[in-house]
């Protein structure tokens, strides 16, 4: 079968024992990279050596058959550098490939930046949306932020150290400067640091560099109160584009205050 294994995203005590047992009995190992992985390995005193396949970005749709075509006949492990294969890293043409090829896949869970920074950020966790990296373009990040302005349910961005302060700032103009967000940095390391307080503050904060992986936590945006057959409009329009009434309904009664209930049977009598 193959299966996908969380690795350490900064200290090596979070590998897991299915994890350590894992790699020190299977024998192909397709990883992100193989230099990290070799070094995962030596620093968990692991004296098995199996076969490394170089599988990433830039060949995982080329060589994904191949792979499945292993994990038909014994166990093949997939890791990202860091964290959960598939979420923002390679693996998810694999396990595409692997499904469609009847291949068995599962899972050895463990440590994820999405959220270990939810959890140390101080916003609301009961809802939330992984937005992975912000695009790196001015103008399509500006575009991205403006579609998610509205978005009601707290935001997880991963971003790069260099592009921390510029992202803060399109943020602040996108979602309000007062919009609370928090900056985790360098999870689980030594120098871990989590700097909580409004876009326009961490802006401010970040201007003079960042250093190390940064996961950016936002809140979402505040329900406003509107009239009801405006929020049934809402609703209407999101149908007729192809969302279930109901996910419409729910969507917007987060963002309006109306309840679900009331703006569904609004929608039926309006058709």
């Amino acid at each position: 079968m193959l299966i996908l294994a969380a690795t350490p995203i900064g200290n090596l005590g979070d590998a897991s024992r299915r994890l350590v047992e894992t790699l020190g009995s299977v024998r192909i190992v397709a990883t992100e990279d193989t230099r990290t992985t070799v070094r995962l390995l030596a620093g968990l005193g692991i004296q098995n050596r199996p076969r490394l396949i170089a599988l990433h970005d830039h060949n995982e749709k080329e060589r994904a058959a191949e792979v499945v075509a292993l994990a038909r006949d014994e166990d093949v492990l997939m890791l990202s550098d860091a964290g959960m294969p598939t979420v923002s890293d390679p693996g998810y043409g694999l396990v595409a490939e692997a499904i469609a090829q009847g291949v068995d896949v599962t899972v050895i869970p463990g440590p994820s930046a999405v959220p270990t920074a939810l959890a140390l950020s101080g916003l609301p966790t009961d809802r939330f949306a992984f937005e992975g990296f912000a695009p790196r373009k001015p103008g399509e990040r500006r575009t991205a932020f403006a579609a998610l302005a509205a978005e009601p349910r707290t935001m997880v961005f991963f971003e790069a150290p260099a592009r921390v302060a510029a992202t803060l700032e399109a943020m602040a103009a996108a979602f309000g400067a007062d919009r609370r967000a928090a900056v985790c940095r360098e999870l689980t390391k030594l120098h871990e640091e989590v700097a909580r307080g409004t876009l326009a503050e961490l802006a401010e904060w970040a201007a003079p560099g960042v250093r190390g992986e940064c996961v950016i936590v936002v809140a979402g945006a505040a329900a406003r109160r509107v009239p009801l057959e405006d929020a049934v409009s809402q609703v209407l329009e999101r149908a007729s584009a192809g969302e279930r009434l109901k996910a419409a309904c729910a969507a917007v009664a987060s963002a309006t205050e109306h309840s679900s209930r009331d703006l569904y049977q609004a929608a039926l009598a309006a058709r």
